[in-house]
């Protein structure tokens, strides 16, 4: 089974938007390591698993492997070290919006993606409309979630002219 590995970055950016039950009706599996759920999820995102979050174990050496990166990576938080490792064990993308999460990733050859392309892949599939997409934004921006936001600004004229 193939997966795209979370942080918990990006539960939030979508929550905010009001796209969590819209991002688990992709075709894609989504799933995050079991610590990361329990620590950084599970209190204000229950839901989630019984929306089709998958939560998966860390092997042990993927776990050791984690703690190894804190040292190469020490800006990126154990948890965040977790999702990385468990995109590796799984042979999985990340998706992240944690810039530096991100960097680490490329550097450790992992595919990685961002809340733009899931906002991307939800309009793609047709569950989300052009105007849910900007209230979406609208939404994330006044609640002070640090997007690349000229970059959403492309997406959105990109977006305007498919609709």
């Amino acid at each position: 089974m193939s997966y795209v590995i979370s942080d918990a970055n990006i539960f939030i950016d979508i929550d905010v938007g009001g796209l969590t039950q819209l991002m688990i009706q992709l075709p894609e599996e989504f799933a995050v390591p079991n610590i990361l759920y329990e620590e950084e999820l599970s209190e204000h995102h229950p839901d989630l698993p019984t929306f089709g979050l998958r939560i998966l174990e860390v092997k042990e050496e993927y776990v050791q492997e984690a703690d190894r990166l804190g040292v190469t990576y020490p800006k990126n938080s154990h948890n965040d070290l977790l999702a990385l490792v468990l995109a590796k064990q799984e042979n999985s993308p990340l998706l992240t919006g944690d810039s530096k999460l991100k960097e680490a990733a490329e550097v450790e050859g992992i595919t990685v993606n961002g809340t733009l392309w899931l906002v991307d892949q939800l309009f793609i599939n047709k569950l989300i409309s052009y105007e849910e997409v900007n209230i979406a934004y609208d939404n994330t921006k006044q609640d002070g979630r640090r997007l690349p936001w000229k970059e959403v600004e492309k997406q959105i004229k990109r977006l305007r002219k498919i609709n």
